[in-house]
């Protein structure tokens, strides 16, 4: 694991150095940032996004499975008057000729991404595959 260097470049900026990359965060100018990098909790959301995505992909490729408009969506519900995650919803989009008997073992696949599985027990993570018409 490399090490993690977090450094205050100004503002409410901050970034995250580790091996050759530098990850940059900043806040909404109505929280007193300059909104010019995403705040850090967009960045971990997309990152349990990344995860799941790589894994379907990789499904996908394994199998020689078309990907071609593929993509996923997150939907994030906090729980009522908390500022707490309830649920987040991982959606694939495939196109319609996705083998139907692979629906299931993609699912399977994306539920293992590490990221999603670091989180508390409590988070509902609700995985599900949409088919799509091909355009």
């Amino acid at each position: 694991m490399p090490e993690f260097k977090v450094t205050f470049p100004g503002n409410k900026k901050v970034d995250v150095e580790f091996g050759k990359f530098t990850i940059k965060t900043d806040q909404k100018k109505i929280y007193g940032g300059d909104d010019t990098a995403p705040e850090p909790f967009n960045i971990f959301l997309s990152s349990i996004g990344s995860c799941a995505g790589i894994y379907a992909v990789s499904f996908c490729e394994t199998r020689e499975l078309n990907t071609k408009g593929m993509y996923l969506l997150l939907d994030i519900s906090f729980k009522e008057r908390e500022n707490f995650l309830e649920e987040i919803k991982l959606i694939l989009y495939v196109n319609k000729e996705f083998p139907e008997k692979y629906i299931k073992p993609i699912i399977k696949s994306m539920n293992s991404c590490a990221v999603k599985n670091q989180l508390h027990p409590d988070i509902k993570i609700n995985t599900t595959v949409v088919l799509f018409d091909k355009e």
